[in-house]
């Protein structure tokens, strides 16, 4: 069975590689390739790939963000963040979000084809450098603005577009108790709404 995968990437030349380096092994091939999260969604739901290899950092919307989108019109879809940042705390949003993976861009030809293969057959890899420097620097973060655990993640879900019993539903919390999490929230970034709490905790580099 050939695994079809589509690759987002704003750069050209990673899309080309990636090709290059599956192009010979006879069970991966890359149907697709995507330069904006939106035109992802359009093209994970014409295509419905196996694997969607999706870039950190996009012109229009972090990886973090544009996942529940392709997920939500490719089900099927395995999406694994590939990034050359491994420092950035949406790798811990996009975790947390459903992604099946998080690869840094440095790997060898015969790790990523590898790699690729182990989360096609259901296996959740995660490069060890991303798993440990993101969740040090996310920490690191909401301590300084000093949000806790429970506040980021309603913000988190907030950006993905669920409402307040959404929410709730989610985290196994009350609608109060969501309400309450998100207006402190709010508070500490200094935000009036839950739309400048959002865009204010893109700007933390929290989602």
């Amino acid at each position: 069975m050939c695994v079809r995968i589509l690759v987002v990437d704003d750069h050209p030349v990673v899309c080309d590689g990636v090709r290059a380096l599956v192009a010979g092994t006879g069970d991966i091939e890359v149907v697709g390739s995507a330069r904006t999260a939106r035109d992802a969604v359009v093209a994970a739901r014409e295509l419905r790939p196996d694997l969607v290899l999706l870039d950190l950092r996009l012109p229009d919307m972090l990886g973090s963000e544009a996942l529940p989108r392709i997920v939500a019109v490719a089900p099927r879809a395995k999406v694994v963040i590939f990034t050359a940042y491994d420092d950035h705390a949406a790798l811990s949003a996009a975790l947390a979000g459903g992604a099946h993976g998080c690869l840094l861009k440095d790997v060898t030809d015969t790790d990523l084809v590898a790699q690729l293969r182990g989360i096609a057959a259901g296996v959740r890899i995660v490069d060890p450098r991303l798993r440990e420097s993101s969740g040090r620097l996310l920490q690191a973060r909401l301590f300084r603005l000093a949000l806790s655990r429970r506040e980021y993640e309603v913000v988190r879900l907030a950006a993905t577009g669920r409402t307040n019993p959404e929410i709730a539903e989610e985290l196994g919390l009350t609608r109060n108790t969501v309400k309450t999490y998100l207006q402190t929230a709010m508070q500490k970034l200094g935000a009036r709404n839950r739309v400048e709490a959002v865009r204010r905790a893109q700007e933390e580099q929290l989602l």
